[in-house]
């Protein structure tokens, strides 16, 4: 036993005591290593299930989506509900990686300083939202989350948003020539009570159109941040997952 430990001891030495080959070592093993976590990134389409329901984000909750990134949100709330019976039963079914196959960049998150927001949508109404984003304390007496009044006086700015969604189809996200060239005409579609949203409803199934934050008159960064955190968790319907469970 004592000739095969000095056995292997000699074997290691070449590593030990020569920083080249030491080097060479760890860069073969790391590249070993980046193969296996990297290659099937390049086939990221084929390894996420397809998910009935989820579609791009409309052009008024992407501007409230970066609104949100902007405003450093993640920082203290994922969007990412873990497969553990207290997570489950505190936030609702467990995230699928479909739900974010859009995000760019996503909002799993690993700290909660709040709570997980994956199924925030449609849990609270759009006053508690305004009233929560203006004061917290007025909603959750306890709360540590500072305040955001300013949203509800700031003009939403559009300019950009069809560059935005122009940037995301690049990188996978299917917006069309037609969603781009009518983000302005959705946009304002989705934040009024009286506009005409057929063609917002035939190009992003399920989108709520209505005024988020109380004020008709205006467009404001609250319409758009109120609308992203609505739709969250509403595109999927879960039932069919909570029946297949049963079933099996």
């Amino acid at each position: 036993m004592a000739s095969q430990g000095t056995s292997i001891w000699s074997k290691h030495q070449i590593f030990e005591k020569h920083s080249y080959w030491l080097m060479l070592g760890i860069l073969i093993v790391i590249s070993i290593g980046g193969l296996v976590e990297i290659a099937p990134l390049f086939y990221l389409k084929s390894t996420i299930e397809k998910v009935e329901g989820m579609r791009p984000y409309t052009p008024l909750e992407l501007a409230g989506r970066n609104i949100y990134v902007r405003e450093g949100c993640y920082n203290c709330h994922s969007q990412q509900i873990r497969p553990l019976r207290d997570e489950v039963e505190r936030y609702g079914h467990y995230s699928l990686a479909a739900e974010s196959m859009y995000d760019h960049p996503f909002q799993w998150g690993s700290k909660r300083t709040g709570p997980d927001l994956a199924r925030v949508g449609g849990k609270y109404s759009d006053l508690w939202q305004q009233e929560h984003l203006n004061n917290p304390r007025s909603v959750v007496p306890a709360s540590i989350m500072p305040s955001y009044p300013w949203l509800a006086k700031t003009r939403l700015d559009t300019k950009h948003i069809a560059a935005d969604m122009r940037d995301l189809k690049l990188l996978g996200v299917p917006y069309t020539d037609d969603m781009i060239e009518k983000a302005q005409e959705d946009l304002k579609a989705q934040s009024t009570t009286d506009g005409d949203t057929s063609g917002l409803d035939k190009r992003y199934p399920k989108a709520q159109a209505r005024d988020f934050d109380g004020n008709p008159g205006e467009l404001t960064e609250a319409d758009a941040l109120i609308a992203y955190l609505q739709l969250l968790g509403t595109l999927v319907d879960f039932k069919l997952y909570d029946n297949q469970a049963n079933v099996r």
